[in-house]
């Protein structure tokens, strides 16, 4: 049977999501209760290169469940692609006595992981990023935080739109991935949603707006997700055929921020509690996420091929019902 591990840590890595600070807490406390004790690596995998390393307690993860961003801070890290670095990190979890750790990030932090559990130091990742990017997972924390804000601010600017008959641009994040643009496009009853994963020509757009006109509709919500861009450019354009003032709003890092909702600070819990369980069975090397409301966990190197399915027939509805 394998000896429980004495010390584990704790870290952020890539961009902040709403929900993190809750990894933070369920971690902690899950590991204090199963005998543990438990440190903050700051900022990813800088501090663990660096030794940037603190300790946490039941007391220090005390009301930051509610709070947006990372109390660990987080940062990128382009010296752990590195043999050096890994071997720096590693140290660092030697001298520390840091058996295991839980990475919380998206798939660069987990190719992270991957490479320090094959180096002896067991890690889980847990999937924290808005984009829902995340193929073996059906929700990522962050996600939900983040369409709720894009919802609150494209409200906001369709009071404006409607007030002066205009056309509201808006850009979303979303890189390599268009679910924030879908979900929140739909939320907000845009007229078009615009994403990498759905082919489309700018005369679509300007065709739907028209068809909108002629039916009596005089303000508009077109939803562009981040890796598509070009958000100034299109608002002129529809404006040049249309004759609808349309203006273009990238909506930007505010997304990221905010106190999580219900359903990120639940999942957060819950794969953070999990991925304590799996390192104190000394099992590492995996990613842990949410699949029909369960928790599942893979292989990180499997977990990585994974391909996720873009929701198609939820855009076909998007289509018809957006006039």
């Amino acid at each position: 049977m394998y000896d429980i591990m004495k010390k584990i840590g704790v870290l952020t890595s890539g961009g902040d999501a709403p929900g993190m600070n809750a990894v933070i807490r369920a971690v902690t406390r899950a590991a204090i209760a199963k005998g543990m004790e438990v440190v903050g690596v700051r900022r990813g995998y800088n501090g663990l290169i660096n030794g940037d390393i603190v300790p946490l307690d039941a007391r220090s993860v005390s009301d930051i469940i509610q709070r947006g961003g990372t109390m660990l801070y987080t940062a990128r890290c382009a010296e752990f692609r590195y043999e050096e670095g890994l071997q720096k990190a590693k140290k660092t979890c030697e001298e520390q006595g840091i058996e295991g750790l839980v990475v919380v990030g998206g798939d660069g932090s987990f190719r992270g992981a991957a490479d320090l559990s094959a180096r002896g130091i067991l890690s889980i990742g847990v999937p924290g990023t808005i984009d829902n990017d995340i193929s073996m997972t059906e929700y990522t924390i962050g996600y939900d935080t983040a369409m709720n804000t894009v919802v609150e601010m494209v409200d906001k600017l369709r009071d404006t739109a409607q007030s002066h008959d205009r056309c509201s641009v808006v850009e979303v994040m979303g890189r390599n991935a268009g679910y924030i643009a879908l979900n929140a496009g739909i939320a907000c009853g845009a007229t078009y949603i615009i994403t990498k994963e759905e082919p489309f020509t700018v005369n679509d757009v300007i065709s739907k707006i028209i068809e909108g006109q002629k039916s009596g509709k005089h303000h508009f919500i077109v939803i562009v997700a981040e890796g598509i861009g070009g958000s100034e450019q299109l608002a002129k354009e529809i404006e040049q055929a249309t004759g609808v003032e349309s203006r273009a709003t990238i909506l930007g890092h505010v997304q990221r921020g905010g106190s999580p909702t219900v359903q990120d600070r639940v999942a957060a819990s819950q794969l953070g509690y999990y991925a304590v369980d799996l390192l104190s069975k000394g099992i590492g090397n995996r990613v842990v996420g949410l699949q029909h409301n369960e928790v599942v966990d893979y292989d990180i190197q499997e977990a990585l091929k994974m391909k996720k399915e873009f929701p198609h027939d939820l855009y076909k509805i998007a289509n018809e019902i957006s006039f």
